[in-house]
């Protein structure tokens, strides 16, 4: 059965909207192309006001495109607005400089608000001093059939803003300025590490075997192939495959993808930084992070200091550095090392009144301690470091202690920001580790983590003592840009079903 559509439907339309439909219908009547393949322009409207200002003949002559922002009509003559994203610039439209029946028949009839246009004609300076363009000639380009947002309210409803973004962008510049800043961010990011001798690559969204996290994947299907394929948790297995392969330093900046819950600092699919580097450990990590965290702020915002929701976060280095365990004993009273067992944990955090679940595997529990009496608090750039190794299968163990590992997360303003450690790099060790991780599988925890036969193949070639690094660019951003929640720093955030008036589900 054919599914019916009533998006034109003039029944379920607004008045702005159907005034906008038969304009559509005036213009194609009188023969004009409301949606052209080919757009006349010759500047865009930044540097047709550079080419003023440079000192250019007033007289010459540009086409420029955009979105229409502000009409106001008068008699003989109008004034309006152009915007193409570039800038803006005032368009001066008389009745004589248009074709015969252009200004009262089309202009003054056809046009509306939001209307793409080109306009062409000399630049002009009017009477008041603004800078225009005497318009001699007009095509359009885009016919909008929505009225545009209010452009002194904006759009404040957030389940709008999310859902539709373009609204959005539309009505609130800041909302575009962050966007420009979060590019700004990863921009810096990547100009640090390419200026460090790191190689950026690309790998696989799509693995057969997913790894290098503690997390549940996506799962897809290949039809050709006839295999069942996992969107991607981290790039770390596949990046160390390059170390191995005689790359010395790498990074990758892309999607991951985590089929966990949504929160104001979680999001199903995020973009990760990752970066890999030959002889180096975590400590050499640490002091990277430092140094290309504080080059982003100082490029992006002009300060290492950043001010978020009325606090002043400082990343200069060096940060400061707390073992993990002194950090919960000094916040919960728990010495976790003296529990080594779910059990023994779980009994002593229940006798202080710490809510777990029972059965919770013991490095959860250790990671529940975390979240709810150390993270929270850390509002100043730190790292934890020294991590048991019963919650980091992919790092190597301590010298002085083998049931410790050289870890460290980063974190500021009361969240995980990175996740780094000296990368195990012995093979007969790391199929150990995924040999218990996948026993806890098999005993309930759905986020261990699977055995990678061909990595253990990969790191049995030899890789030399590395470093690595994970950091998501959508929590530094909603750090660098004072937002509260991870929504606003992601184009279009991951959100709940709605269900529509005829009953059918809409993302």
């Amino acid at each position: 059965m054919t599914e019916s559509y009533d998006l034109f439907n003039p029944e379920q339309l607004t008045d702005q909207e159907q005034s906008r439909l038969a304009k559509l219908a005036g213009l194609r009547a009188a023969g004009i192309d409301p949606y052209p393949a080919q757009t006349t322009r010759t500047h865009a409207i930044d540097a047709a006001r550079a080419l003023y200002s440079e000192g250019a003949d007033e007289q010459a002559t540009v086409s420029v495109a955009g979105r229409l922002k502000r009409i106001r009509v008068m008699g003989k003559a109008s004034f309006a607005d152009i915007d193409d994203g570039t800038g803006q610039i005032q368009l001066l439209v008389r009745r004589d400089f248009l074709p015969d029946g252009w200004y009262n028949e089309v202009w003054k009839k056809l046009i509306d608000l939001g209307d793409f246009i080109s306009v062409t004609g000399p630049l002009a300076v009017t009477k008041t001093g603004e800078l225009s363009i005497e318009v001699h000639a007009i095509q359009f380009l885009s016919k909008t059939l929505k009225p545009m947002p209010d452009k002194w309210h904006g759009v404040r409803d957030e389940e709008v803003r999310y859902r539709r973004r373009y609204i959005d962008l539309l009505a609130n510049e800041e909302v575009r300025e962050l966007f420009r800043t979060r590019a700004a961010i990863t921009r810096a990011l990547r100009e640090y590490l390419d200026n460090e001798g790191f190689l950026e690559v690309e790998t696989p969204i799509l693995q057969p075997i997913y790894g290098g996290a503690a997390a549940k994947p996506f799962v897809t299907h290949h039809n050709q192939l006839h295999q069942d394929l996992y969107l991607r948790i981290s790039f770390e297995l596949y990046l160390k495959r390059l170390i191995v392969g005689g790359f010395p330093a790498v990074y990758e900046i892309g999607r991951d993808f985590r089929n966990e819950g949504v929160s104001f600092k979680h999001n199903p699919e995020f973009t990760q930084l990752e970066f890999y580097e030959a002889y180096a450990d975590y400590a050499d990590v640490m002091r990277r992070t430092e140094q290309m965290v504080a080059y982003a702020a100082e490029k992006v915002t002009g300060s290492t200091t950043v001010t978020w929701q009325g606090k002043t976060i400082d990343f200069t280095p060096p940060w400061q550095r707390i073992p993990l365990r002194q950090a919960i004993l000094d916040a919960s009273d728990i010495d976790y090392a003296e529990f080594p067992d779910d059990e023994s944990l779980y009994n002593e955090m229940k006798r202080l009144g710490i809510d777990a679940k029972p059965g919770t595997p013991w490095g959860k529990l250790v990671d529940v301690l975390l979240s709810k009496f150390v993270e929270p608090n850390l509002l100043q750039p730190t790292f934890l470091t020294d991590y048991p190794k019963d919650v980091s299968p992919l790092a190597k163990s301590a010298p002085h202690d083998p049931l410790q590992v050289e870890r460290f997360e980063g974190f500021a303003a009361g969240m995980e920001l990175c996740n780094a450690f000296s990368e195990l790099n012995d093979p007969q060790d790391q199929l150990q580790r995924f040999v218990d991780e996948n026993y806890r599988a098999a005993h309930g925890d759905d986020e261990a983590h699977p055995v990678d036969v061909d990595y253990i193949e990969a790191l049995s070639y030899g890789m030399p003592p590395t470093g690595g690094f994970g950091m998501g660019i959508d929590r530094l951003t909603m750090l660098f840009t004072d937002r509260d929640t991870i929504r606003e720093v992601i184009l279009f955030p991951h959100l709940r079903s709605v269900k529509e008036d005829d009953g059918e589900t809409a993302a």
